[in-house]
């Protein structure tokens, strides 16, 4: 029984042997397999005990060396049973790229030919590059056309197909193409819709029709020969009545599609026929003789503009150019136009520059007698030679009748910067002048003068909804001796500044005269005090008292068609010694006159085409009016004589006009 338990135990033990064999041969060559090694046979293995122990080491050596140095992940298989796939390599592309490939950033240095600052390098200027108009002879003769089709001469004619969008068709009918004569709002080649010859050839036809009515009281000297009797007092009765008619016809006659680029070549005249008349109700107003009565009317025929302009060359793709126009022409020196604002004879070299980034003038004119120049920098010069001269109603307007009259010339220059924009919610316009130079004898201080005075005048402004509200600072500099030999007083070319209510304030609008004098305390249209004759006839005068101007502004935009505008100012001069000097006189203030104002402004038609506008002006005397324009006889106790005059409580100005433009 023992005997058969050993040989069973034996027995058992051979089994387990074989069956630790067969699973480590199986083990071995999974193993190899999975490491891509040469597998060991399992004959070799089954040989000798010895060589299974050493294929055995060599099997845990090549483990132990696997967990030292893992696979890369492009070797690494997830499925060790799995045969591992080769990817396909991609095929040669069938258009491989002409140029080179750009190198990453970083991967490779710029060589010194291009890094930065280059040098020796030209800027490419692009030559003018005119748009040709090909021919087409076939087309024109109607061959090689394709059925239902016809010749155009151009594009403008070329239009759009028909279709009213409603079945009324005075309500609204888009893509109206044919070409009216004188329609306002179609196309029309009147109105420079369509070329007029050849490709690029317009003509432009505009008339325009502005008329003006006025009431307004101003102080107005009785003269020599008063309309009333028994009137001794330097100012008589101010009412006075105005109205003038302007109609213009205006011929714009250019080369070049002004959409894309400034024009080649253009030629414009403008004719105006001006109908006017006055009515004020004393002497010696409308007229130095005395027996030509109150009233005026006259009317006369001028040609307003007549100039050419060429295009010089452009200085860059973006259409930056030089341009030369010379005639009779409108100038405008900044943006308010407080130096000069005209139209005269000149010469004017204009263009921009940087993408439009920087803009410039360079003008010269011969000032024409008349009938009664984001930020800018500026320089204008103006050369008045001595001469003498009346204007068309007999009044000598140079030399001023002031003074010392003799002829003499006026030399100056102005220097300014002004700007016009926004910083952040907060608009600024403004302007700063000085101005230098010298006047041969200045009537008032009796000797030549050099000049030295400034400008300055600011806007600041918010918007708010349908509301802009504005505060308003104008400042010209007064002379404080004006016996001197230096004139401080500042004065303008010819301004016509919008500033302060503009047209609707009287005091800048109206001009009035000095105290019964030859010369006016202002002129028409202006801001500054001068004690000039005429802004367009006279000279420029350096000695003055200036002026100084604080006020509030609101304008209303209350419907798309309707604009309205309100103005509070308040007035002083700036030095009363110049106004004591001239009027003999040791008492006078530089508290001047408090000015309200308000106007609107309606177009009908949501266009240019109806204008209307109308507003009043109220200028309140302060003591500095109450001073210049009081009364001259003072009555004695217990002598007869005529009853003492008065000062006007107020006076005003009330303007209508009517714009009509085709």
């Amino acid at each position: 029984m023992r005997w058969l338990t050993r040989l069973s135990a034996d027995a058992v033990l051979r089994w387990r042997t074989v069956a630790l064999l067969g699973l480590l041969v199986s083990t071995d060559i999974i193993d190899v397999y999975s490491q891509s090694a040469e597998p060991v046979s399992a004959a070799s293995l089954l040989s000798l005990r010895p060589d299974l122990i050493f294929a055995g080491t060599t099997l845990l050596a090549q483990n132990e060396q696997n967990e030292q140095a893992p696979l890369p992940p492009s070797e690494f298989n997830p499925d060790p049973g799995a045969s591992q796939q080769i990817e396909p390599e991609a095929p040669p592309e069938l258009f491989p790229p002409v140029l080179p490939q750009l190198p990453e950033y970083g991967e490779e240095a710029l060589p010194r030919s291009l890094e930065l600052p280059r040098k020796g390098v030209r800027e490419f200027v692009p030559r003018r590059q005119k748009l040709p108009y090909e021919t087409y002879p076939q087309s024109e003769e109607g061959e090689g056309l394709l059925p239902g089709s016809q010749p155009v001469p151009n594009r403008w004619f070329i239009g759009f197909g028909r279709w009213k969008r409603y079945a009324d068709p005075s309500t609204e009918t888009p893509y109206r193409s044919a070409l009216q004569l004188w329609h306002p709002y179609l196309q029309s080649t009147l109105k420079g819709d369509a070329p007029i010859y050849g490709q690029d050839i317009f003509l432009n036809i505009t008339a325009e029709d502005f008329f003006q009515f006025e009431g307004r009281k101003l102080p107005t000297p009785s003269g020599v020969s008063t309309e009333r009797p028994n009137s001794s007092e330097f100012f008589g009765r101010s009412d006075q009545i105005f109205y003038s008619n302007d109609f213009s016809i205006g011929l714009d006659l250019f080369k070049g599609e002004t959409a894309f680029k400034p024009v080649d070549w253009a030629l414009r005249l403008l004719g105006v026929y001006n109908h006017n008349y006055i009515d004020v109700e004393e002497r010696n107003v409308v007229n130095p003789n005395p027996q030509l009565g109150t009233t005026r009317e006259k009317e006369f025929f001028a040609l307003q503009e007549a100039f050419g302009e060429i295009h010089l060359r452009d200085l860059s793709s973006t259409y930056d150019f030089i341009s030369l126009r010379a005639g009779i022409q409108p100038f405008v020196s900044d943006f308010r136009g407080f130096i000069f604002n005209d139209t005269n004879l000149g010469v004017r070299v204009f263009g921009n520059y940087d993408s439009n980034r920087w803009q410039y003038n360079i003008a010269a004119f011969d000032m024409l007698e008349k009938d009664t120049y984001i930020g800018e920098l500026s320089f204008l010069a103006n050369f008045d030679n001595s001469s003498r001269h009346y204007d068309k109603n007999g009044f000598i307007t140079r030399p001023g009748p002031i003074g010392t009259v003799a002829d003499h010339y006026v030399q100056a220059y102005y220097l300014g910067w002004t700007g016009d924009g926004h910083i952040g919610w907060l608009n600024i316009d403004h302007a700063f002048y000085q101005v230098f130079g010298e006047e041969g004898l200045n009537g008032i201080a009796g000797k030549r003068v050099e000049i030295s005075a400034q400008m300055a005048a600011l806007e600041l402004s918010i918007d708010k909804d349908w509301l802009r509200h504005k505060l308003s600072v104008f400042y010209g500099s007064g002379d404080h001796n004006p016996t001197n030999s230096h004139a401080t007083g500042f004065d303008t070319v010819f301004d016509r500044p919008f500033f302060i209510g503009g047209p609707f304030s009287f005091f800048s609008h109206q001009g009035f005269n000095l105290a019964g004098t030859a010369v006016n305390f202002k002129q028409r249209d202006s801001l500054v005090v001068d004690f000039r004759t005429s802004k367009s006839e006279g000279q420029s005068n350096f000695v003055n008292p200036g002026v100084f101007i604080v006020g509030y502004g609101l304008d209303a935009d209350i419907t798309p068609k309707l604009r309205g505008f309100m103005n509070v100012n308040y007035v002083r001069t700036v030095d009363t010694a110049t106004t004591e000097l001239v009027l003999f006189t040791n008492h006078a203030s530089n508290d001047f006159a408090l000015d309200c104002s308000a106007g609107f402004q309606w177009r009908p038609l949501l266009t240019e085409n109806i204008i209307v506008t109308a507003g009043a002006g109220f200028l309140i005397p302060r003591w500095g009016y109450k001073d210049i324009y009081r009364t001259s006889t003072t009555p004695v106790h217990g002598y007869p004589g005529p009853p003492s005059g008065h000062v006007d409580d107020f006076l005003y100005s009330a303007i209508a006009t009517l714009t009509l433009t085709y």
